[in-house]
């Protein structure tokens, strides 16, 4: 019988698949279901920074920069008092998963400043949370600003949650990086004990009719999975932290892929929404027939087995794919 047992931040979990921050954990009754559906781990859905301001009473200069020019700017965003669950809510919501499952509850915070972020994490700690997720997802728009200068920005946030709290704290990274292993090599430096890749990008579309910039949001597909194994196998071994893999995991050979890349978990979102909590289950039975038919005893003997490290042509991860993949395609 195959092990599916795997380790993420130094907890124990059942089998690799973890529900993601989302909607879907949104209430201890959502939370129940997925645990009876099998996942592993959950990641409650992000409190974000504006919801932490609002409640003092003091909504970061972010939200209202610029809108002496442009007084729609503050339109975009949701009413933050209706929007998701508010702080105290939030914490609630920890304390009452904890006593009503058995596996592991990930906080999740969304901001871009360090503000309300420490005293949060603290109190997210002592809610019982497992561990924390920072969703650091801040999209650097100023042409006076240095990728260094935001790099830096990433580490000090981490560097301040990590002297807060005590409990394994992970960062939700976005992929735009320019160099990606050494970004990687300094947060786990500043304390991050877990490096998940990646966030999806949400980019807002434009209505050529109203003339407004408008929300949008399509589900993930596997093939959004490949950036995300490219660059785990290529940071795996390098950094002291565990990675996970999230975004375009929508089946079994996903799962095996990502673990193969070097991830400890694959976090999976978009493939529940659209065919329901029991596809969780089909994939892990999917999972296990492949490990056994292919002789794994277990999940951890195959993680990293294909990271730039293992592969027998590392160049597979570097300008030889790009040069191989160009020259493949002949026009018919």
């Amino acid at each position: 019988m195959s092990d599916l047992k795997t380790s993420y931040l130094g907890l124990t979990l059942e089998n690799p698949i973890v529900a993601s921050a989302s909607p879907l954990s949104e209430s201890v009754e959502r939370i129940r279901q997925l645990e009876d559906a099998g996942v592993s781990a959950v990641v409650l859905p992000s409190l974000f920074e504006e919801q932490i301001t609002l409640e003092g009473q003091a909504l970061d200069s972010d939200l209202s920069r610029g809108t002496e020019s442009f007084p729609e700017s503050l339109s975009y965003f949701p009413d933050m008092t209706d929007y998701n669950l508010g702080p105290e809510n939030y914490l609630d919501l920890i304390l009452a998963a904890k006593g009503a499952v058995r596996i592991p509850v990930i906080a999740s915070l969304n901001g871009t400043t360090r503000g309300g972020w420490t005293n949060y994490a603290r109190l997210m700690e002592q809610a019982g949370a497992n561990a924390i997720e920072l969703n650091i997802y801040a999209l650097p728009t100023d042409p006076g600003q240095t990728a260094a200068q935001v790099e830096e920005r990433y580490c000090e946030l981490v560097g301040e949650v990590r002297r807060t709290v005590g409990i394994p704290l992970a960062v939700k990274l976005p992929h735009f990086f320019t160099a990606i292993p050494n970004v990687a090599k300094e947060l786990v430096a500043a304390g991050a004990d877990g490096l998940v890749l990646f966030n999806r990008f949400y980019q807002p579309d434009f209505d050529v009719e109203s003339l407004e910039v408008v929300p949008s949001l399509a589900l993930s597909n596997s093939y959004e999975l490949l950036l995300r194994l490219h660059w785990v196998a290529i940071v795996y071994g390098h950094v002291k932290a565990d990675l996970a893999v999230t975004g375009g995991v929508h089946t079994a050979g996903d799962v095996l892929k990502s673990m193969m890349a070097g991830a400890r978990v694959a976090m999976m979102t978009s493939a529940l929404l659209r065919n329901g909590l029991g596809h969780v289950g089909l994939v892990l039975e999917e999972v296990k027939r492949w490990m056994e038919e292919h002789e794994y005893a277990s999940i951890q003997q195959m993680q990293g087995s294909m990271s730039q490290r293992c592969v027998g042509n590392p160049a597979a991860f570097e300008r030889g794919n790009y040069m191989k993949v160009l020259s493949s395609y002949v026009l018919r």
